[in-house]
């Protein structure tokens, strides 16, 4: 049997621990996601639901806890190895698109390829072919701010796949669109996770998009239930 693609087990998160002001936010968290399956994570706003999306994806470390990729312990780790293995094995996409302004939407999708050693030719065809795949390859040589926002987010999209990450981390991707952009999207989204074979955690307060994943959890007073 194949290792999960992500394995969060008894997370453990607080601030100002040990003061009057101590907040908890994950109280023994535990979630896994198999090999290409896409999980809805539901959950009230400050439930905690970022903070558990960022320790699976290494931004944050739990005070408690383990977490596993593909059967690979993260717990641990050295800020380097960290940062080795979260550019190349994740994606990341949040409800505000994060694009670079003054670059272009191909550029976008083009950079963080470049920082991980690919070719610039191979990366300028590599961004190509993923906006080609959610309908916006006619843009690409346009800046964030000349597309829409149904546009940005799709190149946001490609951005986080661009590097072919194994597990991609959403927090709200279309927490910012109007219903009928937000449905458009996500279809998007979805078909470019299943053409590509991801595993994905994917945040979401609407329980319409949520019933199209493969599995739905919710975070409840900081448990996974």
């Amino acid at each position: 049997m194949s290792e999960a693609a992500l394995v969060l087990e008894g997370i453990e998160k607080g601030y100002n621990r040990g003061k009057p002001s101590e907040v908890i936010v994950l109280r023994g968290a535990t979630v896994s996601v198999a090999r290409g399956e896409v999980v809805a994570l539901v959950a009230p706003s400050g439930a905690g639901k970022s903070t558990l999306l960022h320790i699976a994806g290494l931004l944050d470390t739990a005070d408690s806890g383990r977490v596993r990729h593909a059967g690979r312990d993260m717990t641990g780790l050295s800020d380097r190895a960290r940062t080795d293995a979260r550019r190349a094995d994740v994606g990341f996409i949040y409800q505000f698109h994060h694009l670079l302004p003054e670059f272009s939407a191909l550029e976008n999708i083009v950079l963080p390829q470049l920082a991980n050693g690919v070719s610039r030719r191979d990366a300028d065809a590599r961004a190509q072919e993923l906006l080609d795949r959610v309908g916006v390859g006619a843009r690409a040589g346009h800046r964030p701010a000349q597309l829409s926002g149904g546009e940005q987010q799709r190149v946001a999209f490609c951005r986080a796949l661009a590097n072919g990450p194994k597990l991609l981390l959403a927090d709200e991707p279309t927490g910012n669109l109007d219903p009928a952009t937000s449905d458009q999207v996500f279809r998007a989204l979805m078909e470019l996770v299943r053409e590509t074979g991801l595993s994905a955690l994917i945040a979401t307060h609407n329980m319409e998009l949520a019933a199209r994943m493969d599995r739905v959890v919710r975070l409840d007073q900081g448990r996974v239930v």
